[in-house]
């Protein structure tokens, strides 16, 4: 069983290192200058233990001071709706295992915690973008996909 822990300050590196690793994969984007940037407003939100942002993780098995996977998340509000009526939403972000690392249940451990924080927070819903190698993981997880008429707009 792996021994999941929600990601402290001192991890924003690793966390950053992680992501990046998601980020080169899904989109071939190796720029790494953003981090500097990125880093005290990440350490803020990983020292916040009751806000809406939450970040789990696995300590690498091998190499210690590294992270092996990592999951994270928001909580939303969106106005109450039937079935809904709190209209807390949880987001799953950035969710990606080292390849040293992969599959040995790291991301699912982590996953399946952050699902768990989102419910006792009273999501009743949460959302995440797939890649197709992610996909069955979620699928298993009980996601189902959903028509997305979502726009977005740069600012």
């Amino acid at each position: 069983m792996s021994v999941v822990r929600r990601a402290l300050p001192e991890d924003a590196e690793e966390v950053l290192r992680l992501r990046q690793i998601m980020i080169d994969s899904l989109f071939g984007d190796p720029a790494t200058a953003w981090h500097g940037e990125s880093l005290p407003t990440l350490k803020a939100r990983l020292a916040e233990a009751d806000g809406k942002f939450a970040a789990f993780v696995v300590d690498h098995p091998e190499r210690p001071g590294t992270l092996a996977s990592l999951v994270a998340g928001t909580i939303d509000y969106r106005i109450g709706k039937s079935g809904d009526p709190q209209g807390m939403v949880g987001f799953v972000f950035s969710v990606a295992t080292d390849p040293s690392a992969r599959r040995r249940g790291y991301a699912r451990a982590c996953t399946t915690t952050l699902l768990e924080w989102f419910r006792e927070r009273g999501a009743r819903r949460v959302q995440l973008t797939a890649s197709p190698e992610a996909e069955p993981l979620y699928v298993s997880l009980g996601f189902r996909p959903k028509p997305d008429p979502l726009l977005e707009l740069a600012l």
